[in-house]
C-alpha cells in the first residue's frame, strides 16, 4: 500500500502588512514570506486557503488537517471537555466513536494488528471508530478537546 501525505496552506497578516504564508505537510511546517500588495488580495488568499483543509482516512482513522475556524465553531469544539498527557506510550480501546481536536502534541496511533501507524498532531481534527483497539505513542505532549458519541 502506498503511503500518502497531505499538504495544506494558511496565511496571516503580519504587523508590517506582509503576508505570512504557511505550507504544512504532515511532517512539519515551512514558513515563506510573501509581500502583500493590498488587503483585498490578503482577504482572497485567506478565503482560498481556509477552504483547503485536507481529509484523509487511513486504517479506519479519519484525519482532517487544519480545518477552518468556521468548522471548529460549527462543531462547538471549544465547549468539549479537554484531556492531555505527557510523552508516553499506552494501549487504548475506543468504547464509543471519538472525535477530537488536537491543540498541541504529536502522536503515532497504531491500530492492533496493523503494521503501520497514523500520525496526528496539533491542528488535526480526528475521528476514531467505536471498537478500535490501538497503541498511542505520544512523542510530544497532547492537549486536546474531545467528544464521545
Amino acid at each position: 500500500m502506498a503511503s500518502s501525505s497531505s499538504l495544506s496552506f494558511g496565511a496571516t497578516l503580519s504587523p508590517n502588512n506582509s503576508l505570512l504564508f504557511s505550507q504544512t505537510k504532515h511532517t512539519g511546517a515551512n514558513w515563506v514570506h510573501f509581500p502583500s500588495r493590498s488587503r483585498r488580495s490578503v482577504g482572497r488568499v485567506r478565503a482560498e486557503t481556509e477552504s483547503m483543509a485536507t481529509v484523509t482516512e487511513k486504517l479506519g482513522i479519519k484525519v482532517e488537517r487544519n480545518p477552518p475556524e468556521s468548522r471548529l465553531t460549527e462543531l462547538g469544539i471549544k465547549q468539549w471537555p479537554k484531556w492531555g498527557c505527557p510523552p508516553s506510550k499506552f494501549p487504548w480501546t475506543y468504547e464509543a466513536k471519538e472525535t477530537c481536536y488536537l491543540l498541541e502534541g504529536k502522536v503515532k496511533v497504531t491500530p492492533s494488528g496493523a503494521n503501520e501507524s497514523v500520525e496526528i498532531g496539533a491542528g488535526d481534527l480526528v475521528v476514531f471508530p467505536k471498537g478500535m483497539s490501538c497503541t498511542w505513542d505520544v512523542s510530544v505532549g497532547v492537549d486536546k478537546h474531545y467528544k464521545f458519541e
